[in-house]
């Protein structure tokens, strides 16, 4: 072999990346079926808890949501300082322990508190996760990972209606939250076995105490407030509160973590372009994929009169569209980069909206008004997804990919609450079939607007060529004190 064909060669990827990959996937398809499957227990766990008030139950995913996005931050630094497979082994631990308590819950206040224990686990696994799976395969194949990674969330997203109501149907609810105990347990064991453990470089001492409460109240309040305001009125004082609590939690936050040597989250981060970029464009896009996916349901039960059931069938295409696009998508990112897949994405995204505004009505129209629109968004989930995860990461130094990932994962979950915040206030409680269609057309509206955002952060702004620069160290940060 030439020394030119030897540069050529692609890099070779070990049985340790190839499990590292393997357990990670697992863990993600788990944590995304939680997320799917829940809403369909939801029922039953009314008639079981008959005495507890409709915002008391809520809370069962809303504590959830606040615990994950408020913890992510500390969970991140976390992976860095004390080894990424210690916290991600431990967080499936906490997670799996948090499932079985739910799964045998014999109050409502006492499943709560089992999902605030799971949404402890789930925090731990995302940047440790992210971090170890980027740091097991070489630059020159992981984006074929994140695509793999990446495609199992879709692919919950597609089996988890049939398999939560096999589950609900047989079992009960509870089997929703027991089924995680040995995947999470097996998965435990699997990452000790065949995982290498790798830390960030965090330096030594003592790390900014006063910012971990800053930010991680300061993010619960954030998301606390987009996804309660709507029950308590986005006037009220309770929101206004709230929210006003959360801001200045937050700046307060930013100001001791641009002075402190050992911040919380290195602010610097948002320096790299490709990382402030693709955080940006992945709130363009999750708040369109998700203020679309959430009020459609809804839409299709009550105005058309389909069952759950035959909801969830018709809404499974274009997330298995989604699952087997993303593999194929990740390898090809590998060649050309994410950006002119994102920009793919994005217009898939905006066609999708554009069918929906001309083709859907108050009669049922299956293939015209759900199917074909939502192929077109299964194209743009398989082509953003994952590839955001990989444009954000794609300048990161290995030192700071659990600390970035938490940062990125932070701005995912608060995109989502707003995106369901935003979906829920247009719609509202509409007065018929047709003032619940001209919700949903506005709803399409800002998601067309969204996506179109979309392609042009990554058409137009996303640089196409990496960084040769890494973000500066915070160990050089001069002190400011404690």
């Amino acid at each position: 072999m030439t020394t030119s064909e030897a540069a050529e060669a692609p890099p070779i990827i070990d049985r340790t990346a190839w499990l590292t990959l393997a357990m990670t996937a697992v863990v993600g398809f788990m944590v995304s079926l939680e997320i799917t499957v829940i809403s369909l227990a939801l029922p039953e766990i009314r008639a079981s808890f008959d005495d507890a008030a409709e915002s008391t139950i809520s809370w069962i995913i809303t504590a959830y949501n606040i615990g994950l996005a408020s913890l992510l931050l500390v969970a991140g630094w976390a992976a860095d300082r004390y080894g990424r497979r210690r916290v991600f082994t431990t967080g499936l631990i906490v997670f799996a322990v948090g499932s079985l308590l739910a799964g045998l819950a014999p109050s409502i206040e006492t499943l709560i508190a089992a999902r605030i224990l799971q949404s402890i686990g789930g925090a731990m696994q995302f940047p440790s996760g992210l971090a170890l799976l980027l740091t097991a395969f070489p630059p020159q194949r992981r984006q074929m990972a994140i695509g793999v990674w990446g495609a199992m969330g879709g692919l919950a997203a597609a089996v988890g209606p049939p398999i939560g109501g096999f589950l609900v149907g047989l079992f009960g609810w509870p089997s929703v939250f027991l089924i995680n105990v040995p995947v999470a347990a097996l998965a435990a064991v699997g990452t000790v076995l065949w995982i290498h453990e790798s830390r960030g470089d965090v330096p030594d001492g003592r790390v900014d105490l006063i910012s971990i409460p800053l930010g991680t109240i300061g993010v619960g309040a954030i998301v606390a407030a987009i996804v309660r305001a709507e029950e308590w009125g986005w006037t009220s004082t309770a929101a206004l509160t709230t929210f006003a609590v959360a801001v200045v939690l937050i700046l307060a936050f930013v100001f001791r973590s641009r002075r402190h040597p050992r911040p919380l989250f290195d602010l610097d981060l948002f320096a790299i372009p490709s990382f402030s970029l693709g955080n940006v464009g992945s709130i363009f896009f999750v708040v369109a994929f998700f203020a679309y996916f959430v009020p459609l349901p809804t839409y299709i039960q009550e105005v058309w009169g389909w069952s759950a059931v035959r909801t969830g069938l018709v809404l499974v295409p274009g997330p298995l569209l989604a699952a087997l696009t993303s593999p194929p998508v990740g390898r090809l990112a590998d060649r050309i980069g994410t950006a002119p897949i994102l920009t793919v994405g994005g217009l898939s995204g905006l066609l999708a909206m554009i069918i929906h505004r001309i083709t859907t009505s108050t009669d049922p129209e299956p293939f015209l008004g759900v199917i074909l629109p939502g192929l077109f968004v299964g194209i743009a989930a398989g082509c953003s997804f994952a590839m955001l995860v990989g444009a954000t990461m794609r300048d990161i130094p290995p030192a700071r990919f659990a600390m970035a990932g938490a940062g990125r994962t932070t701005v995912f979950q608060l995109a989502i609450a707003l995106a369901i915040a935003v979906g829920v206030a247009i719609v509202g409680r509409p007065d018929g079939p047709a003032d619940h269609l001209a919700a949903l057309r506005q709803v399409w509206l800002v998601c067309a607007v969204l996506f179109a955002g979309q392609v042009v952060i990554f058409g137009l702004l996303f640089p196409r060529i990496a960084a040769q620069s890494t973000a500066p160290t915070i160990a050089t940060r001069p002190s400011a004190g404690d």
